[in-house]
């Protein structure tokens, strides 16, 4: 399983269950027949930032950091509607323009969305390159964008 994958898999059982200590992870993924060390959870949930909170029936248990805990395709949307300058298409490069200080942030949601045609992303003040695995998924990604707006 890929490590996005994975982390996507993770934050959905946080939601779903909870979750009060490492060992809940590696249980509850070896129970979907997904094979991972307690030291890789470790380091997912240090990447993924996940905190300990209060669980209703006493103890803690793992939640998303404030920040992560909304909806990042409505925020993606609202920010396209709002910053939105350009996209250019450059084989399986998108350079996506916005007006100038909402870059880094429209980087940040695009990154936070996980589209599976993403390998990765680049943000500046005015501008996000998008790097996509293929040309096709770039121009599916640059339509995806346009309908947002």
């Amino acid at each position: 399983m890929k490590k996005k994958d994975r982390h996507q898999l993770l934050q959905n059982l946080i939601q779903d269950h909870v979750i009060e200590k490492q060992e809940d992870f590696v249980r509850i993924l070896e129970e979907k027949g997904i094979e991972v060390t307690q030291a890789t959870i470790s380091r997912d949930i240090k990447e993924l930032q996940l905190v300990k909170v209060p669980a209703l029936s006493g103890g803690y248990r793992y939640s998303l950091p404030p920040d992560v805990q909304y909806d990042t395709s409505k925020k993606l949307e609202r920010l396209m509607r709002d910053a939105f300058v350009s996209i250019d298409l450059q084989d399986y490069f998108l350079l996506l323009h916005t007006i100038p200080g909402n870059a880094f942030a429209m980087g940040s949601l695009i990154d936070l969305s996980n589209f599976e045609e993403i390998f990765g992303t680049i943000s500046g003040d005015d501008s996000v390159l998008i790097i996509c695995r293929s040309a096709e998924s770039a121009k599916k990604l640059k339509n995806h964008f346009i309908s947002l707006i």
